[in-house]
């Protein structure tokens, strides 16, 4: 066997599985068999083979992220394809998709297979490349998507906009459906998003000051609101178009960074309708809420929303209405952040935040937390022999210690962008090693 790996003395989680006590031999890049205790005993004496006592620590299948910016081409300052992808196996991730509001943007087959091909030679993560659903985002051309195949662009968006025409709209989600490409959209009503602007600015005027007063902090927080209900409305009015758009076209519609109640619900009900709708939400969505914490480093859109909002999102994760957890990885430099650009990294806490909040406080189960994070996202993207813990899968796994607790210092970040609304936080579940192909790529031993 070549590059053959023992794991043994470890718990075996995936979507279907908890097994203790148990081993899994990776040989070639892929699952090999998972050893009785009569095979195992052989193959602890085979010095061919390396050996990892796991120590009663957990291994699951590693993640993968539906959504993801390595900001590669020209926004490189930010991150490039070589730290997101640092960034990734540190978080446990093989296999990230990644958004193309780059410069140029991405809207070709030809630019999205540049950048898979670079992460392929790093060989930390694998990263599919999702392709701007209007050519350069000009909100009406859809031609270049005629020329797509499915297996090399799964994805198309516009996230970090969206399609202002209905009809261009339409058009791109018609021809989508006809190559079987998912359709992942970035939902918000320009115009509403548009009118927050001034309200943000404003706040963030006030927030930037060295010596802001406590009613400015007041004035500042009452902007912020103004903004994210504007912001909420944007969302919810682009939800409700896009999944009645999807329903006409018979797409497979994939809502990004669902936030408000609101939007599970029109998710659920289109569902119900035969419209074939998936939809992630983020950790930092679930993790805290807009109330509780504002402030100039944790803009994000779509922002941090109410406390009811947030149960709504944990609920909705926890019952299974909600199909997958996603990063929305997002990272600026410190000056881009000081001038309120939206987003923050988040590759490198997203297991062990969704592990705190939803396994240790609500009670949700470890295996419900891999499906969300490996098995689900593996089934939308078509990732046949990925997301689960089986012979013949794809050697994808990541080493958790999920009791032990850390604290978020985003300076330690591999990723370039060092901020993160959990600054500070203590979170359990660490990243002991990530597997991708049968090989360590990340390692904290």
């Amino acid at each position: 066997m070549q590059n053959a790996v023992l794991i043994f003395n470890a718990r075996l989680v995936d979507a279907n599985t908890d097994k203790k006590n148990a081993a899994v031999l990776l040989a070639n890049g892929k699952i090999k068999s998972f050893p009785d205790k009569a095979s195992l005993k052989k193959l602890l004496n085979d010095d061919s083979i390396s050996k990892l006592d796991a120590k009663g620590l957990c291994v699951l299948p590693s993640f993968i992220d539906m959504h993801s910016h390595f900001r590669d081409p020209g926004l490189t300052q930010k991150e490039d394809i070589e730290t997101g992808s640092s960034a990734a196996a540190a978080g446990g991730f093989s296999t990230c998709v990644l958004m193309p509001n780059t410069n140029p943007v991405v809207s070709s087959q030809e630019q999205a297979e540049v950048n898979n091909k670079k992460a392929f030679e790093f060989g930390r993560c694998r990263t599919i490349q999702a392709v701007s659903i209007t050519k350069n985002f000009d909100g009406k051309t859809v031609s270049h998507l005629e020329s797509l195949d499915q297996k090399k662009v799964p994805v198309i968006s516009e996230d970090g906009k969206e399609v202002c025409s209905s009809s261009v709209m339409l058009e791109a989600m018609k021809i989508a459906a006809k190559k079987k490409i998912v359709v992942s959209c970035h939902c918000e009503d320009s115009f509403l998003a548009e009118s927050a602007r001034p309200f943000r600015k404003a706040a963030l005027e006030l927030l930037s000051k060295e010596n802001i007063s406590p009613a400015e902090k007041k004035e500042a927080a009452n902007n912020l609101r103004k903004a994210d209900s504007l912001l909420a409305c944007a969302e919810d009015t682009a939800t409700f178009r896009n999944l009645r758009l999807a329903k006409d076209a018979g797409c497979h519609i994939h809502l990004c960074h669902v936030s408000t109640a609101a939007c599970v619900e029109a998710a659920k009900k289109a569902r119900q309708e035969g419209v074939d709708v998936t939809f992630e939400i983020t950790p930092h969505h679930i993790f805290m809420n807009g109330e509780k914490a504002p402030g100039i480093f944790n803009i994000v859109n779509p922002p941090l929303r109410s406390e009811n909002d947030r149960l709504a999102l944990t609920q909705a994760l926890k019952d299974g209405s909600a199909n997958c957890i996603a990063t929305d990885h997002a990272p600026h430099t410190a000056l881009d952040k000081k001038n309120g650009s939206p987003g923050f990294s988040g590759l490198e806490t997203a297991f062990s935040a969704c592990y705190t909040m939803l396994v240790k406080e609500h009670g949700m189960s470890l295996k419900k937390l891999s499906e969300l994070m490996s098995a689900n996202p593996a089934r939308i993207l078509g990732l046949k022999n990925e997301g689960l813990l089986k012979e013949g899968f794809a050697a994808n796994l990541v080493l958790v210690d999920l009791e032990r607790q850390w604290t978020v210092r985003g300076q330690k970040f591999a990723s370039k962008g060092k901020f993160t609304p959990l600054e500070g936080k203590k979170l359990f579940g660490f990243i002991k090693e990530t597997f991708f192909n049968g090989n360590i790529v990340f390692s904290s031993l």
